[in-house]
């Protein structure tokens, strides 16, 4: 739903904003800086798969010292 709701917002500015250099610019940083975002909060949904990996090993030890 925030998808859709941003996706509205960034094409009614670019509806009303003039076509300019400084706009455009503007614009692309926004609509970058949203997908970033979004892509980050995807990734770290999966820690043990994807682009961005977590690495186990702490937890291992972790949970082997408790059992000792």
């Amino acid at each position: 739903m925030l998808v859709l709701w941003l996706a509205g917002i960034f094409a009614s500015f670019s509806l009303f904003a003039p076509r300019n250099a400084t706009s455009l610019t503007v614009m692309f940083l926004c609509a970058l800086s949203f997908a970033a975002a979004i892509f980050l909060i995807v990734e770290m949904d999966r820690p043990l798969g994807g682009l961005i990996r977590v690495s186990a090993k702490p937890l291992v030890d972790a949970l082997a010292r408790m059992g000792q």
